[in-house]
This record gives C-alpha cells, sequence and structure tokens, in this order.
C-alpha cells in the first residue's frame, strides 16, 4: 500500500511534465505554423537519404515499420494538436520518400554488364558530347541484335575515331567495355549509382577505327552541336570553353588548369547551366519584353504587359532550358523561375522559402536520385541561405533604401554583396567537404567580381554577338565576351593559388555531415529564437570532422594503388605511373592538396621486383607493411615468412594460404567484399571499408550479362 502511495505523487509529477512538455512544443509550433511547410521537401529528402544509405531489404522494411509506428505514435498524441499532426505527417512523407526511391531504382533497371570484356559491335549512336580540350567525345550508344550487352552504353573515342559522328547513326566498332565503376576508397564519387539511375550498362574505350554507314555524316549536327562550334570559332581556348558553358552547357573545350582553378576559387558554380544562367535569361527577357509592350497603349491599359512578358520570358527561359541539354540543375532552375513568374503574376513575394521548397519538392517527386548529387545539394542550399539572410530583420535594415550619398549606397550594396557570399560559403562549406574533401576559402571575395562580370557583361555581350551574327555583326560585342572571360580566367587563377585558398580534410563520416546538415537546416528554416538549437549539431558535425584524423594508409578497390602517410603529413604513393584520376582520387580522400611522392623511391622502403616493405607509424603504433607489385606467381611457402613478419599484408591478385600477417591481410577476395579500404593504424587499429558485404542497393546486385563467343574477357589476346 505504500509503495502504491509513494508510486502515485512520482507518475503524476511525470505526467504533468510531460504535459507541460507537449504544451510548450504546442505554443511554439503555434508562435512557428507558417514555417512548418517548409520540411515537407526536408522529410521527403530524408526518406530518400535514409533508403540510400541503410545497405538491405530488411533495414528499409524495418525503417518503415519504425515510421508506422512513428505516425501511431503522433495519432495518440492527437490528429488535433499541432505537434501530434506534424509528427504524424512527417513519418508519412519520411516513408514515402523512401518508397519514392525505391521505386525509381526498380523502374529505371537495366541489365550492367558483368565482367570487362572486349568486343566488336554495331550500334546507333544516341547522344554525342565532344570534349576538345582533352581531345576526346564520348558517345552514348545501343548495340543492335546483342543480347549479351547492355541496352545503352558509354564508350569514350579520340577526336580522329569519331569525328562527324552525329546523333541518330549507325556505326561499328571495337571498344574495352567494362561495369560502372563502383567507389574505389571510402568516401569516394561511386559513378555505379548514377549509371544506374542514367541506365549506362557498361562504359569503355573505342579500339581502332569506328566505321559508319555509307552516307553518314551527310545530316545536320543538333543545334546545341552547332551552336557550341560556333562559338569555338569565335572565341580560342578555355575563353571558348567558358563561353560554350554559358550558353549550352557544353565544357569539354576548357583545359584541365582552368576548370581546377574554376574549381578551387569557388567559380565553377559558373559553368554549369543553373540559377544565375537561367535567372539572368529569364530576366533579360522579361526586362525587355515588358519594356517593348509597353509601348502598345492599348496592352498597358488593360494590364497585358506583365502576363505577356512573363510569358516570353518561361518560352524564352524553356528553349534555354532545352539548347543547355535540359540537364537536371538546369530544369531545376527552370521551375524555380517559372514559379517566381506565377508569384510575380499573382502579386506575391517572389522570392521566399516557400518558393524554394516548392522547387526542392517537384525536383525529388520528378527525380529523387538528384538528392545524393552535390549539385542538388550545393544550389538549394545556397539559395536557401540567401533568402532565409535577406529575410533576417538586421539584413533588412542594412540593405534597406535611405537618403544618402551615393557613395554610402554604392558601398552598403558591396557589403551585402560579400555578407551573402560569406553566408553561402558557410552554408556550403560541409557539403563541398564532403563531396570533394576541400572547399575554397575565398569564393565569397571572387564571386563579388565574378558574379557581376559574368551577369552583367559575358552573358549580355554573348547574347547580342549572336543576335548581330545573323547580319555579320558580331564581332565587336565577341571581343568584349573574350576580354571579360579571360579576365574571369585569370581571377580565378589569381584566387586559386593565393596562400590557404582551398581548405582540405580527410573523410566526412556520413553520419556527421547528417547531423550537420540537420542542424543548419534548423538554423535557416525556423524563425525564432529557439532556431538557435542547430548550432549545437552543426558544431557538433564540424568538430568530428576536424579531429577526424587522416588515414595511415589508402587501398583502392582494386588493390592496385597504395597510398601511405609520411610523418611531415604528405602521402606517397606505391605505384608511381598512376594516373591523374588515380592520384586526384587518393588525394582527395587523404585530405591532402600537395603532389604524391614515390614510395619506391623513400629510404625506409625496401624493395624488390615484386614487394614493398615498410615501417608505418611510431612507437607503440609502429607496424610493418608488404605490399605487392609484381605480376609473377610466388609459391607459398617462400612467402610464409615474409607475410609473417608484417602487420598488413596487401596484394591485387590472390595470395596463398601461407601468406598471413598479424593483423590483417588483404587481396582480391577480400577486397571484393569490401571495396577500397582506408586503414587507421592506432595501438587498436581499424579499417573502413568502402562497402558493405550485403549492400542489396540494385547497382550493388544488377541483372548481369555475360559475354558471348564474340567477347572476349579483357586480358586475352583479342582476335
Amino acid at each position: 500500500m505504500a509503495t502504491r502511495q509513494l508510486q502515485t505523487p512520482i507518475a503524476a509529477r511525470w505526467g504533468s511534465r510531460w504535459r507541460r512538455l507537449g504544451d510548450a512544443l504546442e505554443e511554439r509550433l503555434e508562435v512557428e505554423r507558417e514555417r512548418i511547410a517548409l520540411w515537407l521537401p526536408v522529410m521527403l529528402g530524408a526518406g530518400i537519404a535514409l533508403w540510400l544509405a541503410m545497405p538491405t531489404t530488411m533495414h528499409w522494411i524495418g525503417a518503415l515499420l519504425a515510421l508506422s509506428a512513428g505516425a501511431l505514435a503522433g495519432l495518440l498524441i492527437g490528429w488535433q494538436r499541432r505537434f501530434g499532426r506534424s509528427v504524424v505527417i512527417g513519418c508519412g512523407v519520411v516513408a514515402a520518400g523512401m518508397l519514392l526511391i525505391w521505386g525509381r531504382a526498380l523502374w529505371v533497371a537495366a541489365p550492367v554488364l558483368a565482367q570487362p570484356v572486349t568486343t566488336s559491335l554495331s550500334a546507333e549512336v544516341e547522344r554525342v558530347d565532344a570534349r576538345p580540350a582533352r581531345g576526346q567525345i564520348r558517345l552514348i550508344i545501343r548495340p543492335h541484335a546483342r543480347a549479351d550487352l547492355p541496352p545503352r552504353l558509354r564508350v569514350t573515342a579520340s577526336e580522329d575515331q569519331a569525328a562527324g559522328v552525329l546523333p541518330g547513326e549507325r556505326i561499328g566498332l571495337r571498344a574495352r567495355l567494362m561495369p560502372p565503376p563502383t567507389a574505389s576508397l571510402p568516401g569516394g564519387y561511386d559513378f555505379a549509382q548514377r549509371a544506374w539511375f542514367d541506365r549506362l550498362g557498361a562504359v569503355g574505350t573505342v579500339i581502332g577505327d569506328i566505321s559508319r554507314a555509307p552516307g553518314a555524316g551527310q545530316g545536320e549536327p543538333p543545334l546545341r552541336a552547332r551552336l557550341t562550334r560556333h562559338i569555338h570559332g569565335q572565341i580560342d581556348g578555355s575563353a571558348g570553353g567558358v563561353a560554350a558553358a554559358l550558353v549550352t552547357g557544353d565544357r569539354g573545350a576548357i583545359s584541365e588548369a582552368d576548370d581546377e582553378a574554376m574549381r578551387r576559387s569557388g567559380l565553377a558554380h559558373l559553368l554549369s547551366i543553373s540559377g544565375l544562367h537561367v535567372t539572368a535569361v529569364v530576366g533579360f527577357t522579361m526586362l525587355i519584353a515588358m519594356r517593348l509592350l509597353a509601348l502598345s497603349r492599348r496592352l498597358a491599359l488593360r494590364g497585358w504587359v506583365l502576363p505577356l512578358a512573363a510569358a516570353a520570358a518561361a518560352l524564352v527561359g524553356g528553349g534555354y532550358t532545352l539548347l543547355a541539354g535540359a540537364e537536371v540543375p538546369t530544369l531545376r532552375s527552370f521551375i524555380a523561375s517559372l514559379l517566381v513568374m506565377i508569384a510575380f503574376l499573382l502579386g506575391r513575394e517572389a522570392l521566399t522559402l516557400r518558393l524554394v521548397a516548392a522547387g526542392a519538392l517537384l525536383v525529388m517527386l520528378w527525380r529523387p536520385e538528384a538528392l545524393a548529387g552535390p549539385s542538388f545539394q550545393l544550389s538549394f542550399t545556397a539559395v536557401t541561405a540567401i533568402v532565409a539572410l535577406h529575410e533576417s530583420r538586421w539584413m533588412k535594415n542594412f540593405v534597406a533604401r535611405r537618403e544618402e550619398p551615393w557613395a554610402f549606397r554604392l558601398g552598403r550594396g558591396i557589403g551585402g554583396l560579400i555578407l551573402t557570399g560569406l553566408a553561402v560559403e558557410a552554408a556550403l562549406m560541409p557539403i563541398a567537404l564532403f563531396h570533394f574533401h576541400k572547399a575554397g576559402l575565398y569564393g565569397a571575395l571572387a564571386n563579388v567580381i565574378a558574379i557581376p562580370l559574368t551577369t552583367f557583361i559575358v552573358m549580355p555581350a554573348e547574347a547580342l554577338a549572336l543576335l548581330f551574327d545573323s547580319a555579320g555583326l558580331g564581332a565587336p560585342f565577341w571581343w568584349v565576351a573574350e576580354q571579360a572571360l579571360r579576365l574571369l580566367i585569370a581571377l580565378a587563377h589569381a584566387v586559386s593559388n593565393a596562400p590557404g585558398a582551398v581548405a582540405t580534410l580527410p573523410v566526412f563520416p556520413p553520419w556527421a555531415f547528417a547531423i550537420s546538415v540537420a542542424g543548419g537546416l534548423w538554423i535557416l528554416l525556423w524563425q525564432t529564437r529557439w532556431r538557435r538549437v542547430g548550432v549545437v549539431p552543426l558544431l557538433a558535425g564540424m568538430a568530428v570532422l576536424i579531429v577526424q584524423p587522416r588515414p595511415d594508409l589508402l587501398v583502392t578497390g582494386d588493390g592496385k594503388h597504395i597510398a601511405a602517410a609520411l610523418p611531415d603529413g604528405s602521402y606517397a604513393l606505391l605505384r608511381d605511373r598512376a594516373g591523374d584520376y588515380v592520384r586526384d582520387t587518393l588525394s582527395e580522400a587523404s585530405g591532402v592538396d600537395t603532389p604524391l611522392a614515390a614510395l619506391t623511391e623513400l629510404e625506409h622502403v625496401e624493395c624488390n621486383r615484386d614487394f614493398c616493405r615498410w615501417s608505418q607509424g611510431e612507437g607503440a603504433a609502429r607496424r610493418i607493411i608488404l605490399a605487392s607489385r609484381g605480376r609473377d606467381r610466388i609459391d607459398g611457402a617462400d612467402m610464409a615468412a615474409a607475410c609473417g613478419a608484417a602487420d598488413v599484408v596487401i596484394s591485387d591478385r590472390w595470395l596463398p594460404r601461407e601468406c598471413v600477417g598479424r593483423w590483417m591481410t588483404i587481396d582480391r577476395d577480400s577486397l571484393a567484399e569490401t571495396g577500397g579500404l582506408a586503414l587507421y593504424l592506432g595501438e587498436r587499429p581499424e579499417a573502413v571499408a568502402t562497402l558493405r558485404a550485403g549492400d542489396a542497393h540494385p547497382w550493388r546486385q544488377p541483372q548481369e550479362l555475360s559475354g558471348n563467343d564474340e567477347a572476349v574477357p579483357t586480358g586475352a589476346p583479342a582476335q
């Protein structure tokens, strides 16, 4: 009886506390009721991200059941209460996001090549992408009457091999094909996932000449290709490549050095047709159309000027989107522009977070896989940061018009641009570090010059040049555009070469990135003081990145390339003949911005024709590494002693049973299960694998195709 008398007051106190907490949440949500709808695309995106992050079908089903339980809990709280209603809708939208991306992955399913092959085939050309800066042409082709090959392939040819090839042609070729590659290192780019949603079953390289049907090449190239070629004919080099990128989205003529400088300086967004470009085209079209239509007194008096100008801008913007290839960033920006014009016509405020949320929701419903790409994350985060900043009271007061000298007004405008740039850079830094392991530190200052230069000089000059070229009078405008573009490229090099221009860090753990994003969204989307709570997860996630150790060893998924950390913080590569792609991948994963040294040339490394042996770390963390680099077969008895004396043995081939390292033995079999590895060799060493065993995503376990008699496995002599 006494126990029951004690429990009753305790239960009453806890019940009272829960009621007060519920009332406080209800009151807070009532104050923020206008902002609750902004979380719908966030919840949908959370469901998509959850499905991509969880490895197996059982995990997905378990998550859906947990979300169902959460929705039931919300119903128990009460549908009439805003908090309970938010829980039910939130759980439902997250579940919808998981089902959406799951269904999309099954809908686009297509066969994938099982193993590398070399084969001859005839195919129809679907798309041609020229890359003159690299001397290459990429072809998207559909093989004809080859059930042993995927229905859609991407092959790369030299300019001489594929000169004059047009979409729609029937061609014959011999190619070395391979399955779309997965990420070779932890945190690396997973092309297999993108290829799955693009329905690409294999990638490869053309061998020898491409044969073409009689009379092929007589047709006209697509408008986009003709326009790109025309621009390259007016402006040479990378400046012409940037000019073409601004009009048609074709970046193939930009040199690697200039492309890298644009990325390091934070100006790479100018090369991808997205919000800035579409907004400029739509805005200028609408402005000119309004001025011309206003000349008609009848249209002006009847109020038709604005609707007709908006319609003209929508048509021009749609044509520009199609001309640029209708890629996801361009379509996303065009949708946002349409929403802005609709808001104008309805007399509503155009640039609001509701507009941004609506655009994000439409894109995810249309292409849910776009959420995983950096383009979607960077663009929507940047726009959200800009709108949230300019909705704040102190920023409105700072940029508000007032009676003051023109110099003060100009300074205030420049100050507003700098503050906006800094806010955008701060918002984008976690995303850049997660995807690229590097982030430009001076991008805000560079964009203060680059964005006005591109928007008000380069793009209008190009538009006028293309317009006057019909009469042969475009040369002066091309000259203006060329000088401005060379200034833009020089600015990119100056910023990228400045001391400390780029921050590089190792792999950003996905869970830490997730809580950073959640904290940032909490700060941006809410309006009252409880938005400050988001600072805690944001700083916690960034703190994880800052204290994240650099890996001692990096091993690519094929086992051929190994990067070892050196005492001075740099890295050395086992096979110094590795290509630029491998070097860039290893540099990004290690979080360094310096060239990789040659491991075989270091004093503490002992090498013969077949193996290299060295010590890694110091003191109690010192480990002996044995890595193979030869191709000759060695008997297990001859290797047993050397393997037993090493803590870690790494090989890109199968090792005999006698070869066992003291801590870890890595060979072709183990790498097939784990993928690339990042090894941390402390007193209690651990390894982090790129791929998890049993991953059930369809691009990990696709419907495979094997070669027939016409296909020769790569490595075998081709007849």
